[in-house]
Formats: structure tokens, C-alpha cells, sequence
């Protein structure tokens, strides 16, 4: 029994900071629309927000993985976290003893934006390493993984709707603040093979010749060139939805708990999803489950957009998370078969600074939508613009390689054959 838990502990652990980090990402979530809504009552200054987060989470995420490659993923993955909890504190500080105004919450926000792609990288780097470790599949593992995030998201947003309720929106940032250092904290202690600082051979020149062999390898890749795309148009219509528009029918109802309670149902349903293809992902084909997948969570999207009573959509957010969980894993996989494992941080930036990015282009819309169209109109736009994205994805010839194995698939098999790794290394 020890023994098992001593093959377990990298792996859980890590899975475990995983969720910290990301409840603090999932409250911020809930606290910084309805901070600057309740600032500046302007649904279009909400979005002007989000979207001032999009150069530095750009430049950032791209970067990102040449530091993870040169410096460490441990290393790495701590200093992120700890500038993360140091850039939340700021808001309510600035607000005590200055106050916010929207000019120095952009400010601040895309602050703050900066340092999050980093640890999201080097946490996402160790996957592998943590399958290994476990003696687990890659999707057993990413499974695995993705429902961690699902967890996170779950906890946050509700845990951000009750704190906003019980205290404001400002106050509730030092909660995002000590969930980052509690990851960083739970990160220290992870011994698994590579995750220290790579040999001299392995890292890159310098941050920049990083990320531009990370656009290389990713645009050269045909498979991960269309992952890349389709995540980036499936991430810029539904964040704005999201981040923006529910926080507008919900603030409107002065009705926090709802919003909270509805972004829970969503992760839910992820993590349901997550651990199910975890579980019986590897019986079936990755091209079929994808496409699968995607049309299902948009056609569940569809029915938030319709904002029928809360019943209803708590009953769609619940089915497109659920189909939503299997994506993320499929993503994760086809990058880990695709990428030698020296450059895994780097092209793991390009693939998240696509994501990074393409949320706040979308914010740029949700707001003037709104305003010109009302937001029941503007809601229909974005899950209409979702189901046309999904009825695009079958016929992107690049996804078909999915069920093709990876040049490096059968390395990380042969690694979840052995015994496991040593704790001790790294």
C-alpha cells in the first residue's frame, strides 16, 4: 500500500496544485467582471478588460515555454504562481488604499495576465513524467488531468460567487492569491525526471529562438497546426460567453450565487467527461471522438445562448461541459506524441498562447454586441458563430492524423510499461 502511494504521489500532487492554481483562475473568473461592472456599470468595459489581458497573455504564453525549456518546470512552475499571487493582491490593495478606477484595473488585470501561461505550461509539461511515474495511459493521464481543471473550475467560480456575496468582489482576490500559493507550496515537493533544469544540450539559445522553434514545429505539424486553429475559434467564441455576457444577465439579477452555480455545472459536467474518456477513451478512434465532441458541447452551448429558466440552463451547462471534457485530453495527447520531449515547452507555449489569446479577441466583441444587440440577440450570435465552427471541424484533413500514432507515441508507451521512475530524480 505504501509502495503504491509512493508511485501515486508525484502524480496526485501535481493534480493537486493543478486544482489550486486553477480555483484561483476559476474565482477571478467570477470576481474581476462583476469587480468592474460594479465599478463601472458598462457591460462594454467588462470586455475592454478582457481584452487588455490579450498581448501580454500572447507574449507571455509564447515565451513561456522557452523558460520552461531552459530553466525547469519546477522552477518554472513556483515563480509563476508566487508573481501570480503577487499581481491579485494588488487589485484589493490598490482599491483600500487608492481605488480602482477602469484605467488601473486594465492596468492591473493585464498585469496579472503576464505571469499565469508559465506555471500553466510547466504544470502541463510534467504530464508525461507524471504518467510515467504512476505507470498510467496518456489518456488515463490527461483524463485525468483535464478533470482536475474541470474540478478547479468548479470550486472557484462557486467558491468567487459566495465570497462575493458574503464580502465584494475586490475582497475576494486575496482567496485567488492564496490558492497560487498553496500551489506553489505543493509544487516544491515534486521529484519526477525532467522537471529540473535541462541539460545545457536541450535548452534553447535563448527565450525568443524558443518560441520561434516552437511556431515552427507547431505550423509544420499538420495535426497540431489544425488543433491549434480549432481550439483557438472554439476559445475566442465561448470565453466572451462566459467571462462576459453571463456575468451581464446574472449581475443584472444581482444574483451572484447563479453565475457561480452555473460555471460549477459546467466544470461538473467536464470532469464527468474528463474522467469518463480517462477511463474508455483509448476503445475508440480520436478523430471520431473529437469531432463527436465538439459538435455535442456546442449544440449544449446553443442551449445556454437560448437562456431558457435556470433549470434549463444549469441541464445544458451540465451536457456541454460533459462533452467538452474530452477535448482537452485529445489536445494534450496529440502535442505529447507529436513533440520530442526536449521541446515540449515550447511548442506546449505556442498551443496556450493561442488559447491565451483568443479569448480577449473575442472579449473585444462581446461588449459592442451587446450594446447594439441586446444580450439575448448577442448570446444567440455567439452560439450560433460556436455550432458553425463545429460543423466545420469534420473536414479539416489535419485531424485525421489523429488516429495515426505520433512519432513520439511509442516512446511514452514504452514508458508506461516500465517500472515506475525513481521519485528521487529531479
Amino acid at each position: 500500500m505504501l509502495k503504491r502511494l509512493r508511485r501515486y504521489r508525484p502524480m496526485l500532487t501535481l493534480e493537486c496544485a493543478v486544482i489550486a492554481s486553477g480555483a484561483g483562475n476559476g474565482i477571478a473568473i467570477v470576481a474581476i467582471p462583476w469587480l468592474v461592472l460594479e465599478r463601472t456599470g458598462q457591460p462594454m468595459a467588462a470586455g475592454i478588460v478582457g481584452a487588455a489581458t490579450a498581448l501580454p497573455l500572447l507574449l507571455s504564453s509564447l515565451l513561456s515555454g522557452s523558460l520552461v525549456d531552459i530553466f525547469g518546470k519546477r522552477r518554472i512552475s513556483m515563480l509563476s504562481d508566487i508573481m501570480s499571487s503577487l499581481s491579485v493582491i494588488s487589485i484589493p490593495l490598490v482599491d483600500q488604499f487608492l481605488g480602482l478606477d477602469l484605467p488601473l484595473i486594465v492596468t492591473l488585470v493585464a498585469l496579472g495576465a503576464i505571469f499565469d501561461p508559465a506555471g500553466a505550461t510547466a504544470r502541463e509539461a510534467m504530464v508525461p513524467e507524471a504518467a510515467e511515474s504512476a505507470g498510467w495511459t496518456l489518456e488515463r493521464m490527461n483524463g485525468f488531468h483535464e478533470a482536475a481543471w474541470g474540478l478547479a473550475y468548479m470550486i472557484g467560480p462557486g467558491l468567487g460567487g459566495l465570497l462575493i456575496a458574503l464580502f465584494d468582489a475586490s475582497t475576494t482576490l486575496w482567496a485567488t492569491s492564496l490558492c497560487f500559493l498553496v500551489s506553489t507550496a505543493l509544487i516544491s515537493t515534486i521529484k519526477l525526471p525532467n522537471v529540473g533544469k535541462p541539460s545545457r544540450a536541450a535548452r534553447p539559445e535563448n527565450v525568443w529562438s524558443g518560441a520561434l522553434d516552437g511556431i515552427k514545429f507547431v505550423w509544420s505539424d499538420r495535426t497540431l497546426r489544425a488543433m491549434l486553429l480549432v481550439s483557438m475559434a472554439l476559445v475566442a467564441i465561448y470565453m466572451p460567453m462566459e467571462g462576459v455576457l453571463l456575468p451581464v444577465v446574472f449581475q443584472g439579477k444581482d444574483a451572484p450565487h447563479l453565475l457561480g452555480g452555473l460555471i460549477m455545472a459546467i466544470s461538473g459536467g467536464g470532469v464527468a467527461g474528463s474522467l469518463l474518456y480517462g477511463a474508455i477513451g483509448a476503445r475508440f478512434s480520436r478523430y471520431r471522438t473529437f469531432v463527436f465532441s465538439v459538435a455535442m458541447a456546442s449544440i449544449g452551448v446553443f442551449g445556454i445562448a437560448l437562456l431558457p429558466s435556470y433549470a434549463l440552463l444549469l441541464l445544458a451547462a451540465v451536457c456541454s461541459g460533459f462533452f467538452w471534457g474530452p477535448v482537452g485530453p485529445m489536445v494534450n495527447i496529440a502535442t505529447q506524441t507529436r513533440t520530442p520531449p526536449s521541446h515540449r515547452g515550447r511548442v506546449l507555449g505556442v498551443m496556450l498562447s493561442g488559447q491565451y489569446a483568443a479569448g480577449p479577441m473575442g472579449y473585444l466583441l462581446a461588449g459592442p454586441a451587446i450594446q447594439w444587440l441586446g444580450i439575448n440577440r448577442a448570446f444567440l450570435l455567439f452560439g450560433a458563430s460556436l455550432l458553425v465552427v463545429a460543423a466545420i471541424v469534420p473536414f479539416l484533413s489535419g485531424l485525421r492524423r489523429l488516429d495515426l500514432p505520433g512519432p513520439y507515441e511509442a516512446q511514452i508507451v514504452a514508458t508506461e510499461l516500465r517500472p515506475p521512475a525513481s521519485e528521487g530524480i529531479g
